[in-house]
């Protein structure tokens, strides 16, 4: 029973942490809308596309594909490509989770990941659970969903300074991600800082700059993520206490860095 009431208050507190997350994504999810119903789409097939998809990039290719009577294995390759970044986040989520954690949980967490619930996932304190990431997704992606259904069906109608407000909760909710774990520990902030650094100069740089968003952002990940484990390696009492506390079977989430 106790472990069944912890389950739904990691539930609860995803389904909260979904909110701004859901707000964003309806704003974005009305403009991928506007695309879908100048490719052909409908209301009712623009919303299931986005319910089993909740991938911007991906499903604009999709559409764009569709329209030009692509093949299927073009829109397989393209989108693979495009979303490659989140098998590293997979990976990160999964390490991190605690030891005996079912694999078809751990796949299913797979499923849900997109760059904002990876980010609330992985910011919160404790070990990562996939019930605050499930509590997440259930509120983001109706959101998603019904924002491309509304932009097919409204996207003539709202003003667009109204949609473009909208979005701005998505990058409070990054804000409110990065700034209290950035205040807490150097390395954090220092990691940020080059994240910031290099992603604005990998906007300008010859060649790189050629790369698609995903494939410039899954290239810094690799490379910023490998020279931070190098030159900033967790200590090892976190590793030894995080050890102890999987072998215990915690999963709450409640215990804290100490750092």
């Amino acid at each position: 029973m106790e472990l069944k009431e912890n389950r739904s208050k990691l539930y609860i507190e995803g389904v909260k942490a979904g909110i701004p997350i859901g707000l964003g994504y309806f704003a974005v999810a009305f403009s991928l809308g506007i695309a879908a119903r100048d490719y052909g789409f409908n209301a009712f097939q623009g919303f299931i596309a986005s319910l089993f998809t909740y991938a911007s990039a991906g499903q604009y290719i999709g559409f764009s594909l569709y329209a030009a009577n692509g093949t299927l294995l073009t829109l397989i390759v393209l989108t693979a490509i495009t979303n490659l970044r989140y098998i590293l986040m997979g990976f990160a989520l999964n390490q991190g989770m605690p030891a005996g954690t079912p694999l078809g949980t751990r796949m299913l967490v797979g499923t849900c990941i997109t760059d904002e619930i990876f980010s609330v996932t992985i910011a919160r304190p404790g070990i990562p659970t996939p019930w605050f990431t499930f509590g997440a997704l259930l509120t983001a992606a109706p959101m998603w969903a019904a924002g491309t259904a509304v932009g097919i069906s409204m996207g003539s109608i709202l003003p667009a300074r109204i949609v473009s407000a909208l979005s701005v909760a998505l990058f409070g909710m990054f804000i409110a991600s990065i700034i209290p774990p950035a205040r807490k520990d150097r390395a954090v902030a220092f990691a940020i800082a080059v994240s910031f650094a290099c992603s604005y100069a990998c906007e300008h740089v010859p060649g790189i700059k050629d790369f698609s968003s995903g494939t410039r952002l899954t290239i810094l990940a690799i490379g910023i993520s490998a020279l931070f484990a190098v030159i900033m390696p967790r200590a090892d009492e976190e590793d030894k206490k995080l050890e102890e506390l999987e072998e215990l079977g915690e999963t709450d989430g409640e215990v804290r860095s100490e750092n």
